[in-house]
C-alpha cells in the first residue's frame, strides 16, 4: 500500500504518534491488557485518529501485519523445532561446552556475540536470533546470572550487521540511493560493526546484566517429557552429538543463506543474466524459511531419528510451537503498529519539513534516520528513505566514495538508537528472552541506543580526517 498524503502537520502528527505509543505503554504497563490485544486496539484507534477512511482501514491494519507474521512466523516456528532438537539430544549443550572450552567461561559473552557476528553477515536479524536462542539459553543455564550477560552480546549482534553491512537490504539500499559503492560500503562497514558491537554492545550488556536479572524463559527449554516415546512408552536414550555435527546444522542455514544473497547480487550488477533456470532453483533454496526448513529436516534426520521413533521426535517439535504463538502473533501486531504509522504520512512529513535543516550533511543524515525510526519503527525503512531524502544535496556535495559510504553507515546508526513499540524487533526480544515491555525499554532499547550512537561517533571521527 501506498502511504496517505498527510492529513495533518508534522508536529500534529509526531504528537499523534507520542500519543499513541503513551497509550500502548500505559495499557500494557498500567492496565495489564494482554500486549496483542492492546497492540491491536491501539493501531485501530491510530487509524482511525490519523485520518484514513473506516472502508481502509482494514487494508491499512494487514499491510504490516501480514508482511510482518508472513516472515516471522515462518522463522520463528522453523527456529523453535530447531532449537528444541538441539536441546532434547544435548546438541546445544555440546556446543556450549565447546565454546565455554576455548573461550573460558568469562569470555562466554563474547564468545556468543562473535559467533552472531560471523552467522549475521547474511542472515537476517530476526532468522540469526531464532537460530541462536538455544545456544545463548544453554550457555546462561550453565552459568547462571542473569541471562542479559548472554543475550544482548548475541542480538546485538545480529542487529548490527542488519542495519551497517551489505548485503542487507537497508544499507544495500540507502548505499544505491546516494550513489555510494556497495562494496566499498560492506568493506568500511564490517570493521565499524565490530567496533561499535565491542563498545556499544558487549561492555553495554555487562553493565545492564549486572543491574537487571532476567530468569530464563520456557519458551525453549520448555517441559519435555522426560523424553518419553510414542504410544508404546519407548524412552529414547538420547546420544549427544558431536560438535562437529552441531556447527554442521549451524552452517546449513548460513551456506543457503548465503548462496542466495550471492546469487542476487551477481543479477543485480549484471554478471548473471536475470531469469535463468539454475540461478532460480539455488536461489529458491536459499530463501530464509526453506533453508531453515532443510536444516530442521536434517536435524531431525541426524539428531532425532538416531534416537528415537519419527512419532517421539514428531512430538518433539509439536512441543515447541505451542509455547511461541503468543511471540509470532505479538511481533505481528508490532508490525501492525508501525505499519499503520508508516502509511499515516508522517514519514512524508517528516521528509518535507527537515529536507533543509541548514547543517552539517552527516548530523543532518543522522537526525532525519534517527526520526523516522522512532516515528515508524521499521530501520530498513528509515534507511531508505532517509537515503532518498539526501540524495540530491549529497549529488550537490560531490564526495568521495569513503564519505559516501561513511554516510550509508551514519545512516544506518539514526536507524538503529531508540527501538521500541512500534518495532517488530522489539516484541521479538522482548518475547523469546521472557522480558516484559518494561525490562525490554530499560535494555534492549538502550543497547540498540548505545550501538547506534557507537557508529555514529566512529563514522563521524572518520569523516573528519578522511
Amino acid at each position: 500500500m501506498e502511504a496517505i498524503d498527510p492529513q495533518f502537520g508534522t508536529v500534529t502528527l509526531l504528537l499523534m504518534a507520542a500519543g499513541a505509543v503513551a497509550v500502548l505503554l500505559f495499557l500494557i504497563m498500567k492496565v495489564k491488557l494482554h500486549a496483542f490485544v492492546s497492540l491491536v486496539l491501539v493501531s485501530v484507534l491510530t487509524a482511525v485518529v490519523v485520518g484514513f477512511s473506516p472502508g481502509d482501514i482494514p487494508d491499512v491494519l494487514m499491510y504490516g501485519f501480514a508482511d510482518t507474521i508472513g516472515s516471522v512466523a515462518l522463522l520463528v516456528a522453523f527456529g523453535v523445532m530447531l532449537g528444541r532438537l538441539l536441546e532434547v539430544t544435548g546438541g546445544a549443550q555440546t556446543l556450549a561446552d565447546t565454546l565455554i572450552g576455548r573461550f573460558g567461561e568469562k569470555r562466554a559473552p563474547m564468545a556468543l556475540g562473535v559467533a552472531s557476528l560471523l552467522f549475521g553477515f547474511p542472515i537476517f536479524f530476526d532468522a540469526g536470533l531464532v537460530i541462536f536462542v538455544p545456544i545463548v539459553l544453554t550457555v546462561a543455564r550453565r552459568f547462571g546470572g542473569s541471562l542479559l550477560y548472554y543475550a544482548l552480546p548475541a542480538a546485538g549482534a545480529f542487529a548490527a550487521m542488519h542495519a551497517i553491512v551489505p548485503p542487507h537490504p537497508g544499507p544495500v539500499a540507502a548505499a544505491n540511493l546516494i550513489g555510494a559503492n556497495v562494496g566499498l560500503t560492506l568493506l568500511v562497514g564490517i570493521p565499524i560493526a565490530v567496533v561499535a558491537w565491542y563498545v556499544g554492545v558487549l561492555l553495554v550488556s555487562r553493565f545492564l546484566g549486572a543491574r537487571v536479572d532476567v530468569s530464563l524463559p520456557d519458551v525453549i527449554f520448555g517441559e519435555v517429557e522426560d523424553g518419553k516415546g510414542g504410544k508404546d512408552g519407548e524412552e529414547p536414550d538420547w546420544r549427544a552429538p558431536s560438535f562437529g555435527t552441531v556447527l554442521m546444522l549451524l552452517l546449513i542455514p548460513l551456506v543457503l543463506i548465503s548462496i542466495n544473497t550471492v546469487l542476487s547480487t551477481l543479477v543485480e550488477s549484471g554478471v548473471l543474466d536475470e531469469g535463468q533456470d539454475w540461478v532460480d532453483y539455488l536461489s529458491l533454496i536459499g530463501i530464509t524459511p526453506v533453508a531453515l526448513m532443510i536444516t530442521v529436516i536434517v536435524a531431525i534426520l541426524v539428531l532425532g531419528r538416531p534416537n528415537a521413533s519419527m512419532a517421539t521426535v514428531s512430538r518433539i517439535v509439536d512441543q515447541a510451537l505451542g509455547p511461541v504463538c503468543a511471540i509470532i502473533l505479538i511481533t505481528g501486531a508490532g508490525g501492525m503498529f508501525g505499519g499503520v504509522l508508516e502509511l499515516s504520512g508522517i514519514g512524508d512529513a517528516l521528509t518535507e519539513s527537515l529536507s533543509d535543516l541548514g547543517i552539517s550533511l552527516i548530523l543532518q543524515a543522522f537526525i532525519i534516520a534517527t526520526l523516522l525510526r522512532v516515528a515508524q519503527g521499521s530501520a530498513t525503512v528509515a534507511l531508505t528513505t532517509t537515503g532518498g531524502l539526501i540524495a540530491s544535496a549529497v549529488a550537490e556535495a560531490d564526495l568521495s566514495d569513503f564519505k559516501l559510504t561513511l554516510l550509508v553507515v551514519v545512516i544506518a546508526a539514526g536507524a538503529t538508537v531508540l527501538s521500541h513499540v512500534n518495532d517488530s524487533g522489539f516484541w521479538l526480544v522482548s518475547r523469546l528472552f521472557g522480558m516484559d515491555e518494561k525490562t525490554t525499554l530499560k535494555t534492549w532499547t538502550v543497547l540498540e541506543t548505545t550501538l547506534g550512537l557507537s557508529v555514529f561517533v566512529i563514522a563521524s571521527l572518520l569523516w573528519l580526517v578522511a
